[in-house]
C-alpha cells in the first residue's frame, strides 16, 4: 500500500494520497482545490489518481472533489446529516459518484475503506477506517478528518460562529459526545490521520505532531479527557474557542453547493502602479499589498489592504476581501505563483494584475501613511479624549487583561463588525504585537477610519496599567 500525507503549512491541512500498488490505483483524501500536487505525487510513484473522497463540507479552504470529478475521478462522500447538510453539488450530476452511510465500504484495489459516521463538527461528518487487503482483514488507522486530531477534537461551533446557524453550537457539542463515545471503543492501536494540524482555526489546541494513534488520544487528548459525562465536555469544548475567519462561511456554502470548476490557475499580468490606480477607484477592486507593516505604514496606495505574504496571508485575504472583488497585487514576482495559490484556496480567483513594491517606490504615484505609536503615546491621546480604542485581539485574550473603554473585535470578523466602529472620533487600533492590529489598521483605513496603529507589546502596558487579569 501507498501512504502519503500531504501538509499545506498557511492552512495547517492534511490531505492524503493512498495507492494499491498491485494494480496502479490511487485515492486523494481531502485535497485542496489545487489538484495537480496530488495528481504529480501519484504519478511520481507509478500511480493513477481514480477516486476521490472528502470527510466533511470544510469550511477553512475550497475542497478539489469538484476539479477530481471534472476529470473522472469516482467521488466519495457522505449521505449523513440532515437535508441541509447534502453535496448539492454532486447529487443527481453526471459524476460518477456513490453516497455513504455509516458502514458503508468501497475499495482502492486491495485498500478497504470503511464509512464510520463521526458527526459534532458538521452534521455529515464521515471518517474512514483503512484496511490494506493485502496483508489483513482489519483496519490499520482510522482518516478522521476534523472529528478527532492530535491533542484536540472538531470545534462543533462552527454551524454557529461561521455558518450563522443560531442555536448550534451546544447541540453539536452534545453530538460530539456520543461520536467520541464510538471513538473510545476503537481499538488502541489504529493509527489516527487528522484533516488539520497546529495553526488551523479547526481547534483551539491542535498539536503539531502529523499522526497519532487512538489509543494515545484516548488517554492524552484533553478534549477527549474532558468527556467524564455529557455537560463536562460540552462546557469544556465550547469555553475559550477563538473567532473564526470571515471566509468560513463562504467556505461552507461554495463546498456545499459547489466550487467554481477552476481547471488552469489565474495567471495576473505585470502592470504599472498607474494603471493599478486606475482599476481600483472602486469598491469592486482592491490592492493587496504583501510587504512588511513598516514598509506599508511608511507609504501605501490609498485603499489597499495589508496581508503580509506570511502564514497569515489567506487568513487576512480570506477575512478582509470578497470573492467579488478584483485583486491587484503589490509583491515580489517571485512570490506572485505562491500568492496566487493562496487565493484560489479560499475562492479568490478573481487576480487581475500585480506590481512590485521598488515599482510602488519608484512610481511617482502619490502614497498615504499611517500614524503608528507606541503605548506610551497611547496613554497620551486617551488622557486628551476623543478617540476609540480598538482591541482586535480574540475575546479570550481581551478578557485576560485590557484598556479601559476598549471596544474588541477580533481582526478576523471586522469587515462584518465594521458598523460597530464610531466613525466620529480617530480610531487606535491595537493587539498584542501590532501584527493583527496592522492589518485591521488597512481595513479600516479603506473604510474611511483615521487611524492609529499601535507597534508596540501590549503586555507590559496592561500590567503598567494594572488591567492584565493575573490567572
Amino acid at each position: 500500500m501507498f501512504f502519503e500525507q500531504i501538509f499545506e503549512e498557511k492552512l495547517a491541512q492534511y490531505a492524503y494520497v493512498i495507492g494499491c500498488q498491485r494494480n496502479g490505483q490511487a485515492i486523494v483524501v481531502d485535497p485542496m482545490r489545487d489538484i495537480e500536487r496530488y495528481e504529480k505525487l501519484a504519478t511520481k510513484h507509478g500511480l493513477k489518481i481514480v477516486a476521490v473522497a472528502e470527510t466533511h463540507i470544510h469550511a477553512d479552504y475550497l475542497s478539489g472533489v469538484r476539479e477530481f470529478a471534472e476529470k473522472g475521478a469516482k467521488v466519495y462522500v457522505s449521505d449523513e446529516g440532515d437535508a441541509d447538510w447534502k453535496y448539492e453539488y454532486i447529487i443527481n450530476s453526471d459524476y460518477d459518484y456513490q453516497l455513504l452511510k455509516d458502514g458503508d465500504e468501497f475499495n482502492i484495489g486491495n485498500i478497504k475503506f470503511t464509512t464510520v459516521y463521526s458527526p459534532g463538527h458538521t452534521p455529515e461528518h464521515v471518517s474512514y477506517l483503512v484496511t490494506d487487503g493485502a496483508s489483513t482483514d482489519q483496519p490499520m488507522g482510522i482518516l478522521s478528518g476534523d472529528f478527532v486530531f492530535v491533542g484536540d477534537v472538531g470545534r462543533p461551533d462552527l454551524l454557529e460562529t461561521a455558518a450563522g446557524q443560531a442555536g448550534a453550537m451546544e447541540g453539536s457539542a452534545k453530538v460530539m459526545y456520543k461520536s467520541l463515545e464510538k471513538f473510545k471503543a476503537l481499538p488502541e492501536y489504529l493509527q489516527l490521520w487528522p484533516g488539520h494540524g497546529a495553526g488551523s482555526a479547526c481547534g483551539k489546541a491542535l498539536g503539531a505532531v502529523p499522526k497519532s494513534t487512538v489509543g494515545y488520544e484516548q488517554k492524552f487528548n484533553q478534549s477527549i479527557a474532558s468527556a467524564i459525562n455529557e455537560k463536562s465536555f460540552v462546557d469544556f469544548i465550547l469555553d475559550g474557542q477563538p473567532e473564526p475567519p470571515l471566509y468560513f462561511a463562504r467556505m461552507k456554502r461554495d463546498n456545499k453547493l459547489g466550487p467554481r470548476v477552476l481547471g488552469e490557475l489565474p495567471k495576473p499580468k505585470y502592470m504599472p502602479i498607474s494603471e493599478i490606480v486606475d482599476a481600483t477607484s472602486g469598491d469592486d477592486a482592491v490592492v493587496i499589498d504583501t510587504r512588511n507593516r513598516t514598509e506599508y505604514m511608511s507609504g501605501h496606495l490609498k485603499g489597499s489592504i495589508l496581508a503580509i505574504m506570511n502564514k497569515t496571508f489567506n487568513t487576512i485575504a480570506g477575512s478582509y476581501v470578497t470573492d467579488e472583488q478584483d485583486i491587484y497585487l503589490i509583491i515580489d514576482e517571485s512570490k506572485v505563483d505562491e500568492a496566487v495559490v493562496d487565493l484560489i484556496r479560499i475562492g479568490l480567483d478573481n487576480i487581475k494584475g500585480f506590481a512590485t513594491p521598488a515599482d510602488l517606490i519608484n512610481s511617482g504615484v502619490e502614497l498615504e501613511s499611517t500614524e503608528t505609536v507606541n503605548f506610551d503615546q497611547v496613554d497620551e491621546l486617551l488622557q486628551k479624549g476623543g478617540y476609540t480604542l480598538l482591541d482586535v485581539r480574540k475575546k479570550t485574550e481581551y478578557d485576560e487583561g485590557h484598556g479601559e473603554g476598549a471596544l474588541n473585535i477580533a481582526h478576523t470578523r471586522l469587515l462584518d463588525r465594521m458598523d460597530e466602529v464610531p466613525t466620529d472620533q480617530p480610531v487606535i487600533v491595537h493587539c498584542k504585537s501590532g501584527a493583527r492590529a496592522s492589518a485591521a489598521s488597512s481595513l479600516l483605513e479603506r473604510k474611511g477610519h483615521t487611524v492609529y496603529y499601535v507597534d508596540d507589546l501590549v503586555e507590559p502596558w496592561l500590567e503598567r496599567t494594572n488591567r492584565l487579569v493575573q490567572a
